[in-house]
C-alpha cells in the first residue's frame, strides 16, 4: 500500500510539474503574439499608405485629365478666335473688292504709304540737298520731278513730307514719334470726341446739355479762323498742328458718337450689363463703344483727308510745320511765285499730292460705308 501510495503522489507531481506553465515560455509567447501584432499592423500601415498612394495617383490622373481637358478646350477657343479674326478679315476684304471705288481709294492710299514708308530708299537727294547749279528746273533724269528755287529735288521732298503726314511725328529736331501728324490728330479728336459723346448720350439730362451746347459752341466758329487761332496762339510746330487738328475735329466726333449711343444704349444687352451692375466705364467702352465702330472708322478716313486740308493750308499761310521741313502747304506756297516766270512744278506737284491722297481716302471711305449698307 504504501509503495503504490508513493507511486501515485510521483504521478501527480510529475503531472502537476508538466501542468505548470514556465515564465520564459510565457515571455516567449507575449513576444510572439506581439511581433504577429506588429506585423499584422505593419501589414495594415502598408496596405493603408498603399491604398492612398494609388488614391492620390487615381487623383492627379483626374487633376492631369481634367488641366489637359480644360488645355484643349482653351487651345479650341483661341484656334476658333484666330479663324474668326481671319473669317472677318476675309470678309472685309471681300467688301473691298466687290467696291471698284473702295478699290481705287486703297490703291491711292497705299501708294503713299509706301512712299513714305520707303523714301529714304527711293530718293537719291535728301530733302534738305541743295544743288546750286540746278535751281527752278522741270523734270530731267537727274530730278524727276524737277526742283525748287534752292535746287532741292522736288521728289524727295515729297515723299519725305509724305513721311511727315503718314508715317513719323517730328516733336522737335532729335525727335520722332511713330504715326503721322494727321494721324496722331484725328486719334486725338477720336479719342476725345469719342469720351464726350459717350457720356453725353448714355447719361442725357443735364450732362447731355451743358456738354452739346460747348461743343455747338466751338462749332459755330469757323473752321480755318479756329486753326488759326490755336496755331497762332500755341506757334507753329507739328505738335501744335495736332492739338489744333484734335481741337477742332472732337465736336464732330462727339456728335456722331452721341447719336451712335443713343440708339445702341436701348438694346438688350447694355440691359442686361445694367442689370448685372457693372461700372459705367464697362457699360460705355465694352458695350456701346464696341458696337459704334463701324460708322466711327469710317467717319475718321474722312478725317484723315480733312486733317491733311488743315496741314496744307496752315502750311501754305505759314503756320505749319517750321522751314525747312519738306511741308507740302508751305511747298505750294514757295513755288507759288515761280509760276509767272514759267517754273509751276515747285507747286504743282505737292498740291497734286495733297489732292490725290485726300482723294482716296475719301473714295475708300465712301466705297467701306456704300458696301457696308448693302450688306446691312
Amino acid at each position: 500500500m504504501e509503495r503504490h501510495m508513493e507511486k501515485n503522489s510521483r504521478s501527480t507531481k510529475e503531472s502537476v510539474a508538466e501542468k505548470t506553465i514556465n515564465p520564459d515560455e510565457i515571455i516567449n509567447s507575449d513576444e510572439i503574439i506581439n511581433s504577429d501584432e506588429t506585423t499584422n499592423s505593419d501589414k495594415a500601415t502598408n496596405s493603408g499608405e498603399e491604398m492612398d498612394v494609388e488614391q492620390s495617383a487615381a487623383c492627379d490622373k483626374e487633376t492631369a485629365s481634367e488641366e489637359s481637358e480644360t488645355a484643349l478646350e482653351e487651345a479650341g477657343q483661341n484656334i476658333a478666335m484666330q479663324r474668326s479674326k481671319i473669317a472677318r478679315l476675309k470678309d472685309a476684304f471681300m467688301i473691298l473688292r466687290s467696291s471698284g471705288t473702295a478699290m481705287t481709294g486703297l490703291v491711292i492710299v497705299l501708294f503713299w504709304v509706301f512712299v513714305a514708308l520707303m523714301a529714304p530708299y527711293i530718293t537719291a537727294y535728301g530733302p534738305m540737298e541743295q544743288d546750286w547749279k540746278a535751281p527752278n528746273q522741270g523734270p530731267s533724269m537727274e530730278h524727276p520731278l524737277g526742283t525748287d528755287e534752292l535746287g532741292r529735288d522736288l521728289w524727295s521732298r515729297l515723299a519725305h513730307g509724305a513721311r511727315i503726314v503718314l508715317i513719323v511725328l517730328p516733336v522737335n529736331e532729335k525727335v520722332w514719334i511713330p504715326g503721322g501728324t494727321a494721324i496722331w490728330g484725328v486719334f486725338a479728336s477720336l479719342f476725345c470726341g469719342a469720351c464726350l459723346g459717350l457720356i453725353s448720350g448714355y447719361k442725357g439730362g443735364w450732362t447731355d446739355e451743358i456738354i452739346m451746347r460747348l461743343l455747338d459752341a466751338m462749332m459755330s466758329i469757323p473752321v480755318i479762323l479756329l486753326y488759326l487761332i490755336i496755331v497762332a496762339a500755341l506757334g507753329a510746330s507739328a505738335v501744335n498742328v495736332v492739338i489744333a487738328i484734335a481741337i477742332v475735329g472732337t465736336p464732330g466726333v462727339a456728335r456722331l458718337v452721341r447719336s451712335l449711343t443713343l440708339d445702341i444704349r436701348t438694346r438688350d444687352y447694355v440691359r442686361a450689363s445694367e442689370t448685372r451692375g457693372e461700372t459705367l466705364f464697362y457699360i460705355l467702352f465694352m458695350e456701346i463703344l464696341p458696337n459704334a465702330k463701324g460708322p466711327i472708322i469710317i467717319d475718321s478716313m474722312l478725317r484723315v483727308g480733312y486733317a491733311i486740308f488743315a496741314m496744307g493750308t496752315l502750311g501754305f499761310l505759314g503756320l505749319g510745320m517750321p522751314p525747312p521741313s519738306p511741308d507740302w502747304g508751305s511747298m505750294v506756297a514757295k513755288g507759288r511765285e515761280f509760276i509767272l516766270v514759267g517754273n509751276p512744278w515747285a507747286s504743282l506737284w505737292p498740291s497734286l499730292a495733297i489732292a490725290s491722297l485726300v482723294v482716296g481716302l475719301n473714295l475708300l471711305a465712301d466705297g467701306l460705308r456704300e458696301e457696308s449698307m448693302r450688306y446691312q
